[in-house]
């Protein structure tokens, strides 16, 4: 970030921090807009591989990034960032931190997730996202029993995390990430019962699972700690059909509804843009193995999402790759995240 684009950035941030004391000595809570690490993926995916001349290549560096498209802060993992000193940056900016953490699976696991939520709290973090898999639930399970056991493990690990964050008083948000339902989500957020783990909730994942996306926002919302947005798109495919994250505003989200559906249960949430640029992701749905973890879903949601991708045409043109040279990709990539954050300043700033 140059000299100029440094103190635009500085300008603005300063007007929204005078804006927000306003509101808070008015009584209104906080919520920021940012930007997560996944949104950015193809630049990491350059960094990991080497790649020479990337502009940022840790937590640090994506945070000034990030503060140049416009974001008020991120979501990242500190990727060998030294906590102390993001936190420095973090505050001498005015900007704010969101951690990401692995979750334990057995109780030889814990002491390096607790080291992971010490340095989370230490770069100034209150909230670490995580997940129960990096797989989607149709293409990671072959059978009914398969799933059941993993959703056993996703009880056992928040079993261990729990007492590791109210120690630490760090939030731990677990998104739904295209593994479990919203019905058995909020199951297992009942039955730990936890001020300190709740729920990332992402705005177009469970589309994947069949699931209207609008009411799945609406019955996570209780749960939220933070927030994933995107727009979306679907189009038919032979063996179902194809879903997108296309720029906000563009797409078949009313991303209005769903932002304030997690505000009115968490005022102070932070919303984080994610747009993956990226091709289309199959959801083979009209194949058997698709159902093999939820076989019920074919007879109770099938006919319903199929509707939605009829109703819901994609526009003229869907974030695409493929054959792309890299330069492109990434001007692509840093065009529609700066056009999202714009998009949510416009939209959704309070």
């Amino acid at each position: 970030m140059n000299r100029r684009r440094f103190l635009a950035a500085s300008a603005w941030a300063a007007t929204v921090a005078a804006a927000r004391a306003s509101l808070a000595a008015a009584g209104v809570a906080d919520s920021r807009l940012g930007i997560c690490t996944f949104s950015c993926h193809q630049h990491w995916k350059a960094v990991a591989a080497g790649q020479a001349g990337r502009g940022f290549s840790d937590a640090a560096g994506f945070y000034r990034y990030a503060r140049d498209l416009g974001a008020e802060g991120v979501q990242t993992p500190l990727k060998g960032t030294d906590p102390k000193a993001l936190r420095e940056l973090v505050e001498e900016t005015g900007g704010y931190y969101e951690g990401e953490l692995v979750l334990p699976l057995k109780e030889a696991d814990v002491a390096a997730f607790e080291e992971g939520v010490r340095n989370t709290r230490a770069a100034g973090a209150t909230v670490a996202r995580a997940v129960f898999t990096t797989g989607r639930r149709y293409e990671v399970f072959d059978t009914l029993e398969e799933f059941q056991a993993f959703h056993r493990q996703a009880e056992r690990s928040l079993a261990l995390v729990e007492p590791v964050a109210r120690r630490h008083r760090l939030r731990i948000a677990i998104e739904n990430h295209k593994d479990h339902t919203t019905d058995e989500l909020v199951g297992l957020m009942k039955g730990l019962s936890s001020e300190w783990v709740g729920v990332l909730v992402d705005t177009g994942n469970n589309i994947a699972l069949l699931e209207e996306p609008h009411g799945v926002v609406e019955a996570l919302a209780p749960f939220a700690f933070s927030m994933h947005l995107k727009d979306m798109a679907v189009q038919p495919a032979p063996d179902g059909f194809l879903l997108s994250e296309v720029p906000l505003g563009t797409g078949m989200l009313d991303l209005g509804r769903m932002v304030a559906a997690v505000r009115k249960a968490n005022p102070g949430i932070v919303v984080n843009l994610e747009m993956a640029t990226r091709d289309p992701l199959p959801i083979p749905c009209l194949t058997d193995r698709y159902f093999v973890s939820f076989p019920e879903r074919k007879a109770t949601h099938l006919a319903a999402a199929l509707r939605l991708v009829e109703e819901n045409p994609p526009p003229p043109a869907v974030p695409a790759v493929r054959g792309k040279p890299l330069e492109q990709v990434l001007g692509d990539e840093e065009r529609n995240n700066r056009d999202g954050l714009g998009w949510m300043r416009r939209e959704l700033a309070v």
